[in-house]
C-alpha cells in the first residue's frame, strides 16, 4: 500500500498537530481511553509498539509508566519533535505497513487512529501484518471512528477517513487472528458528529 500521500499530507500540517495533540497532553485525552491503552499495554514482558505515533505523546506516557516502548512514524517532523519533547523512549521513522521486524517479536502494539485512512480493502492486510509482529498472547489497542451507518469515508482535517462500525472491525480483528478483550464507544461532546471506538484484543 502507498502511504506517500498520508505522509505528505501529515507532512504539511505536522507543526498544527504538535500543538494540537502534544501541548498539555495528558489533560485533553479522554480518561477513560487513557485508562484502556494503560490497562493493557503497560506491564507487558516484551517491547511495543507505537504505530503511527504522530507527536509522540502515547509513546511518551507508556515509557513514563514503564513500557519498553517505541515510537514509529512516517512523518520526519512528527519524528524529531518526539525525538525532542519526550526523551527516553526510541523513535523510528517507518511505515506500519513496511517493518523489518522479526515475526511474533513485541508483546504489544499501539495503533491509536492510525488506520483511519487506510482503504478499507487495505485493513486485513494491515491487521495481519500486526498480527505477524506479535507473540501469541500479545495484545493490540486500536482507536478508530465508529460508525452507525456501515463503513463511510467522510473529510477529515487532513485527508479522508473512514469510519467503521465496531462490530464490523471486532470481525475482522477476529479474522487476523484476534481475540477481543474489551471495548470501548464514546461520542464527543463537543462534536455530535463524531464518534469514537477502542478495541483490545489478544494475539491468539
Amino acid at each position: 500500500m502507498d502511504l506517500e500521500p498520508v505522509r505528505a499530507a501529515y507532512a504539511s500540517v505536522a507543526a498544527q498537530y504538535v500543538d494540537l495533540f502534544d501541548r498539555g497532553w495528558p489533560a485533553q485525552e479522554d480518561p477513560g481511553d487513557l485508562a484502556l491503552v494503560e490497562r493493557h499495554l503497560v506491564g507487558l514482558a516484551g517491547p511495543v509498539l507505537d504505530l503511527g505515533c504522530g507527536p509522540g505523546q502515547w509513546t511518551g506516557h507508556l515509557h513514563a509508566r514503564g513500557a519498553d516502548v517505541t515510537g514509529v512514524d512516517v512523518v520526519p517532523a512528527f519524528v524529531a519533535h518526539a525525538r525532542a519533547a519526550h526523551p527516553g523512549p526510541a523513535f523510528v521513522l517507518g511505515s506500519m505497513t513496511g517493518l523489518d521486524l522479526p515475526a511474533h517479536s513485541v508483546a504489544g502494539v499501539l495503533a491509536w487512529y492510525s488506520t483511519i485512512h487506510l482503504p478499507p480493502a487495505s485493513l486485513d492486510d494491515v491487521l495481519a501484518g500486526f498480527r505477524r509482529l506479535l507473540a501469541p498472547g500479545g495484545t493490540l489497542v486500536v482507536g478508530f471512528f465508529d460508525s452507525e451507518d456501515g463503513v463511510v469515508p467522510f473529510d477529515h482535517r487532513v485527508r479522508t477517513a473512514f469510519r467503521w462500525p465496531v462490530e464490523v472491525f471486532a470481525q475482522r480483528l477476529a479474522e487476523a487472528g484476534f481475540t477481543e478483550l474489551e471495548r470501548r464507544q464514546r461520542q464527543s461532546p463537543d462534536r455530535p458528529d463524531r464518534r469514537y471506538a477502542a478495541i483490545a484484543a489478544r494475539a491468539t
